[in-house]
Protein backbone atom coordinates (compact mmCIF):
# COMPACT_ATOMS: atom_id res chain seq x y z
CA UNK A 1 0.00 0.00 0.00
CA UNK A 2 1.39 3.38 -1.03
CA UNK A 3 1.59 5.94 1.80
CA UNK A 4 0.28 9.42 1.10
CA UNK A 5 2.85 12.14 0.44
CA UNK A 6 4.08 13.38 3.79
CA UNK A 7 6.39 15.88 5.43
CA UNK A 8 8.17 14.51 8.49
CA UNK A 9 9.82 17.05 10.78
CA UNK A 10 12.53 15.64 13.06
CA UNK A 11 13.23 18.43 15.51
CA UNK A 12 14.63 19.27 18.93
CA UNK A 13 17.75 20.64 20.58
CA UNK A 14 21.23 20.02 19.21
CA UNK A 15 22.66 16.55 19.87
CA UNK A 16 19.19 15.19 20.60
CA UNK A 17 19.77 12.49 17.99
CA UNK A 18 17.41 13.99 15.41
CA UNK A 19 19.85 14.03 12.49
CA UNK A 20 21.12 10.50 13.06
CA UNK A 21 17.61 9.19 13.39
CA UNK A 22 16.25 11.23 10.46
CA UNK A 23 19.02 10.01 8.14
CA UNK A 24 18.54 6.38 9.15
CA UNK A 25 14.77 6.56 8.84
CA UNK A 26 15.07 8.25 5.44
CA UNK A 27 17.33 5.42 4.31
CA UNK A 28 15.03 2.77 5.67
CA UNK A 29 12.01 4.19 3.83
CA UNK A 30 13.65 5.81 0.79
CA UNK A 31 12.60 9.31 1.86
CA UNK A 32 14.25 12.55 0.77
CA UNK A 33 16.14 14.00 3.77
CA UNK A 34 17.03 17.68 4.15
CA UNK A 35 19.35 18.58 7.03
CA UNK A 36 19.54 22.22 8.15
CA UNK A 37 23.27 22.07 8.99
CA UNK A 38 24.13 20.86 5.49
CA UNK A 39 21.85 23.39 3.79
CA UNK A 40 23.16 26.24 5.98
CA UNK A 41 26.74 25.48 4.94
CA UNK A 42 25.79 24.92 1.31
CA UNK A 43 24.12 28.35 1.19
CA UNK A 44 27.28 29.87 2.71
CA UNK A 45 29.48 28.17 0.08
CA UNK A 46 31.11 25.88 2.66
CA UNK A 47 31.83 22.16 2.69
CA UNK A 48 29.46 20.24 5.00
CA UNK A 49 32.30 19.41 7.40
CA UNK A 50 33.76 22.93 7.48
CA UNK A 51 34.28 23.84 11.13
CA UNK A 52 32.50 27.10 12.02
CA UNK A 53 32.95 27.80 15.71
CA UNK A 54 31.00 31.05 15.56
CA UNK A 55 29.04 32.45 18.46
CA UNK A 56 25.32 31.99 18.71
CA UNK A 57 23.49 34.40 16.34
CA UNK A 58 26.64 35.34 14.38
CA UNK A 59 28.09 34.43 10.98
CA UNK A 60 26.37 31.48 9.36
CA UNK A 61 24.28 31.20 12.54
CA UNK A 62 22.94 34.77 12.34
CA UNK A 63 19.20 35.32 12.20
CA UNK A 64 19.52 36.26 8.50
CA UNK A 65 21.39 33.04 7.69
CA UNK A 66 18.91 31.01 9.72
CA UNK A 67 16.03 32.63 7.85
CA UNK A 68 17.59 31.68 4.49
CA UNK A 69 18.21 28.14 5.73
CA UNK A 70 14.65 27.58 6.93
CA UNK A 71 13.22 29.16 3.77
CA UNK A 72 15.36 26.81 1.70
CA UNK A 73 14.14 23.80 3.71
CA UNK A 74 10.57 24.79 2.86
CA UNK A 75 11.36 25.40 -0.81
CA UNK A 76 13.02 22.01 -1.18
CA UNK A 77 10.20 20.26 0.66
CA UNK A 78 7.68 21.91 -1.65
CA UNK A 79 9.55 20.82 -4.80
CA UNK A 80 9.81 17.22 -3.61
CA UNK A 81 6.19 16.97 -2.48
CA UNK A 82 4.97 18.43 -5.79
CA UNK A 83 7.07 15.76 -7.52
CA UNK A 84 5.27 13.09 -5.49
CA UNK A 85 7.99 12.38 -2.94
CA UNK A 86 7.74 12.50 0.86
CA UNK A 87 10.43 14.42 2.73
CA UNK A 88 12.10 14.68 6.09
CA UNK A 89 13.01 18.12 7.40
CA UNK A 90 15.75 17.81 10.01
CA UNK A 91 16.31 21.00 12.03
CA UNK A 92 15.80 22.36 15.52
CA UNK A 93 12.51 24.14 14.68
CA UNK A 94 12.78 25.97 18.00
CA UNK A 95 10.00 28.46 17.38
CA UNK A 96 6.28 28.05 16.91
CA UNK A 97 6.43 30.38 13.91
CA UNK A 98 8.88 28.11 12.07
CA UNK A 99 6.74 25.07 12.82
CA UNK A 100 3.66 26.98 11.65
CA UNK A 101 5.34 27.69 8.31
CA UNK A 102 5.78 23.96 7.76
CA UNK A 103 2.15 23.38 8.72
CA UNK A 104 1.04 26.09 6.27
CA UNK A 105 3.06 24.46 3.50
CA UNK A 106 1.59 21.01 4.22
CA UNK A 107 -1.93 22.47 4.27
CA UNK A 108 -1.37 24.31 1.00
CA UNK A 109 0.01 21.18 -0.70
CA UNK A 110 -2.56 18.86 0.88
CA UNK A 111 0.08 16.49 2.30
CA UNK A 112 0.29 14.75 5.65
CA UNK A 113 2.47 16.32 8.32
CA UNK A 114 4.15 14.68 11.31
CA UNK A 115 6.48 16.18 13.90
CA UNK A 116 8.93 13.94 15.76
CA UNK A 117 10.36 15.73 18.81
CA UNK A 118 13.67 14.06 19.62
CA UNK A 119 14.93 14.35 23.17
CA UNK A 120 17.39 12.82 25.58
CA UNK A 121 18.76 13.55 29.06
CA UNK A 122 21.20 16.45 29.33
CA UNK A 123 24.11 14.18 30.25
CA UNK A 124 23.58 12.23 27.02
CA UNK A 125 23.45 15.48 25.03
CA UNK A 126 26.72 16.70 26.56
CA UNK A 127 28.38 13.35 25.92
CA UNK A 128 27.26 13.43 22.28
CA UNK A 129 28.57 16.99 21.90
CA UNK A 130 31.95 15.93 23.31
CA UNK A 131 32.18 13.03 20.87
CA UNK A 132 31.12 15.27 17.98
CA UNK A 133 33.78 17.86 18.85
CA UNK A 134 36.46 15.25 18.11
CA UNK A 135 34.90 14.03 14.87
CA UNK A 136 36.45 15.69 11.77
CA UNK A 137 33.48 14.47 9.68
CA UNK A 138 30.86 16.14 11.88
CA UNK A 139 28.55 18.51 10.03
CA UNK A 140 27.03 20.22 13.06
CA UNK A 141 29.01 22.89 14.89
CA UNK A 142 26.99 22.44 18.09
CA UNK A 143 28.76 23.02 21.41
CA UNK A 144 27.58 23.08 25.03
CA UNK A 145 27.16 26.89 25.02
CA UNK A 146 24.95 26.65 21.91
CA UNK A 147 22.94 23.90 23.60
CA UNK A 148 22.36 26.18 26.61
CA UNK A 149 21.15 29.02 24.38
CA UNK A 150 18.82 26.68 22.53
CA UNK A 151 17.39 25.48 25.84
CA UNK A 152 16.53 29.09 26.71
CA UNK A 153 14.88 29.77 23.35
CA UNK A 154 13.13 26.50 22.58
CA UNK A 155 9.37 27.03 22.53
CA UNK A 156 7.49 23.94 23.67
CA UNK A 157 5.39 22.61 20.77
CA UNK A 158 2.09 23.16 22.62
CA UNK A 159 0.49 24.28 19.37
CA UNK A 160 0.81 20.78 17.90
CA UNK A 161 -1.95 18.25 18.40
CA UNK A 162 -1.51 14.69 19.63
CA UNK A 163 -2.20 13.40 16.14
CA UNK A 164 0.77 15.28 14.66
CA UNK A 165 3.34 15.42 17.48
CA UNK A 166 5.31 12.39 18.61
CA UNK A 167 7.82 12.66 21.45
CA UNK A 168 10.69 10.25 21.12
CA UNK A 169 13.51 9.56 23.54
CA UNK A 170 16.59 8.91 21.41
CA UNK A 171 18.41 6.91 24.09
CA UNK A 172 18.99 3.39 22.86
CA UNK A 173 20.09 1.56 19.73
CA UNK A 174 19.10 3.31 16.52
CA UNK A 175 17.52 0.17 15.08
CA UNK A 176 15.19 -0.02 18.10
CA UNK A 177 14.23 3.63 17.65
CA UNK A 178 13.52 3.05 13.96
CA UNK A 179 11.32 0.08 14.82
CA UNK A 180 9.51 2.24 17.37
CA UNK A 181 8.85 4.90 14.71
CA UNK A 182 7.57 2.25 12.33
CA UNK A 183 5.08 1.09 14.98
CA UNK A 184 4.00 4.66 15.81
CA UNK A 185 3.39 5.52 12.17
CA UNK A 186 2.27 2.02 11.15
CA UNK A 187 4.86 1.89 8.39
CA UNK A 188 6.08 -1.33 6.82
CA UNK A 189 9.82 -1.59 6.33
CA UNK A 190 9.19 -2.39 2.63
CA UNK A 191 7.55 1.00 1.93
Amino acid sequence: MQRPISIWVFFGLIASGKSTLAAEWAGRHQLVHFNSDRIRKELAGLAPTADRQESFDLGIYSSESSRRTYDELLARAERECKAGRSVILDASYQSRSERQKVRALADRLGVDLFFVLCNCPEEVTLERLAIRSRDPEAVSDGRPEIYRRQQERFAAPDELGNDELFNLSTVGPVVDLLDQLDRIFEVDQDV
